[in-house]
């Protein structure tokens, strides 16, 4: 894509990264994001809660503060107008709670209802974040569970109910405001958000940045209890093979790796949780942190030297 240069960019297209960074003073970088997209789930007020945490958490993945946003919004006419109105409260909600107002936004008829956000955040110059910092030897971190891909599949052919997607709902309808708050206070040296390339996708999005490999250990991947057991029948929505398939050879899975695993791995992910590659020396004490706080985190993997072009390494 043709482009006018402008050195004030400081991330665009070419780094695959979350959100768009422009520079507009020495001391202040403007972050700008979007994200939307059709009901993953039922309950018209989760749905806004969750399409609203999604759009915001690119720039908390920036390590940006959310300064304001915009409503988008697509739905049928013959749509009743008070699911509309919940939508908008459940992402009105989760914006507050990020400390930041909807100021608008765009609304136009179409088949099927889709919504979510544009949001502007800014950031100090020194506390940006990207994906291309890691550092090899540097710990793999993550700050959600997996699997919220797999578990709406299941909801969707009506094998669990709403009570046992509770967890996986507010799960994606929870920011990431303060994994970011706790994880800035150490070294941390690249961060990403996982989202609909799954923990594959972005894991290598965030090696190939840092022109390095990473490799994720598949027993400690944290995930929803019944998982496995949907993964294992079957039940894997058609973007963790769509998300395989672009990773190629780029993926080196041991032989001790279950093929549900790797369709974990490669899971789309909807408001999932921070990828952070942080100093070995400061996880302990992160660690504990988020612990103190009541925050979930765990140590999933750590960043390798490439040897030749960065990959992903999944062992089992």
């Amino acid at each position: 894509m043709q482009q006018i240069a402008d050195p004030n960019v400081l991330v665009g297209f070419s780094g695959k990264d979350d959100a768009a960074v422009y520079q507009i003073r020495d001391d202040l970088l403007l972050i700008m994001t979007m994200d939307f997209f059709p009901p993953l789930v039922d309950n018209p007020y989760d749905y806004g809660r969750i399409a609203a945490a999604n759009a915001i958490s690119d720039i908390y993945a920036m390590g940006g503060k959310p300064l304001m946003a915009l409503n988008i919004l697509t739905f049928p006419s013959c749509l009743d107008t008070r699911a509309v109105k919940e939508i908008l409260r459940g992402g009105n909600e989760v914006a507050l709670a990020a400390n930041l107002n909807i100021l608008g936004g765009h609304s136009i008829d179409d088949e099927e209802p889709k919504y979510g956000l544009a949001v502007l955040g800014i950031c100090h110059p020194d506390e940006l974040l990207t994906n291309a910092g890691a550092k090899t030897g540097d710990v793999l971190v993550l700050t959600k569970k997996l699997g919220t891909g797999i578990m709406a599949t299941a909801r969707k052919g009506q094998l669990i109910g709403d009570e046992e997607m509770t967890e996986v709902v507010e799960s994606m309808a929870s920011l990431n405001r303060q994994a970011l708050e706790i994880a800035r206070n150490f070294d941390l040296h690249a961060a990403t958000d996982v989202t609909g390339f799954g923990l594959l996708g972005h894991g290598l999005e965030l090696a190939e940045a840092s022109g390095r490999s990473i490799a994720i250990d598949a027993d400690k991947l944290p995930i929803f209890s019944r998982v496995p057991e949907f993964a294992r029948d079957g039940l894997v929505p058609g973007g963790a093979y769509r998300n395989r398939e672009f990773a190629g050879d780029k993926l080196k899975a041991e032989e001790a790796v279950a093929e549900w695993q790797l369709d974990l791995l490669a899971d789309p992910q909807t408001s999932g949780g921070l990828l952070l590659a942080v100093a070995e020396a400061d996880v302990p004490e992160l660690l504990a942190a988020f612990a103190k706080e009541q925050q979930f985190a765990v140590e999933i993997g750590e960043v390798l030297d490439a040897s030749g072009e960065p990959k992903l390494i999944f062992r089992g």
